[in-house]
């Protein structure tokens, strides 16, 4: 497995890092025979210590946590915490989903792009229907199944995931609804 540990703008020790290294092998151990790669990074925010970790698994699954402490090893034992639970409580749904998968998830490239908000308040016409572009960056979409997407989705924490269904190949989303229910876009599926 392949660690990568780092601080933004604050120095961390070898000391650290061998105790990040240690810890998350545990707690990964214990959910997820193929783990393929873990980020952590330190911060400091307000006088607090602010850390954050994504764990990739072979599955396609990525699990993040986010913690905060006055104390860089408490704010990590947190984030930690986190971390365990969460694949704690997927475990089950983990094990049913890729008892049968030999290899990991494909992964297909794509581009994200972050566009610029108008902020409404110009009441003139804008020059070009072309939104700006103010970042660029390179995304994954994974090859798996729905139910497997409507967890990664939740793992992360994020709003709406784009897949490739492992079922009929097509690009699909998977988001959550205002009502707290999960939709999902399937355009192959049209008639």
């Amino acid at each position: 497995m392949r660690y990568q540990i780092s601080g933004k703008q604050i120095d961390i020790g070898e000391a650290l890092q061998t105790h990040v290294k240690k810890e998350l092998s545990e707690i990964i151990g214990k959910y997820a025979q193929r783990p393929t790669d873990a980020v952590v990074v330190f911060s400091k925010s307000a006088g607090e210590y602010v850390c954050e970790s994504t764990v990739h698994l072979s599955t396609g699954l990525t699990g993040q946590a986010k913690a905060h402490s006055h104390e860089i090893y408490s704010a990590f034992d947190k984030c930690g915490e986190k971390m365990d639970k969460q694949l704690r409580r997927y475990k089950r749904r983990l094990k049913d989903h890729h008892k049968d998968r030999q290899q990991p998830v494909a992964l297909s490239d794509a581009s994200a792009y972050i566009l610029a908000a108008s902020d409404g308040s110009d009441e003139a016409e804008p020059e070009s229907l072309q939104p700006m572009i103010i970042a660029e960056m390179e995304a994954k979409i994974p090859s798996i199944s729905v139910g497997e997407a409507v967890m990664q989705m939740e793992l992360a924490g994020a709003p709406a995931l784009v897949f490739r269904n492992e079922g009929n190949d097509g690009i699909n989303v998977v988001y959550r609804r205002e009502d707290g229910n999960i939709g999902w876009v399937d355009p192959t599926n049209v008639e």
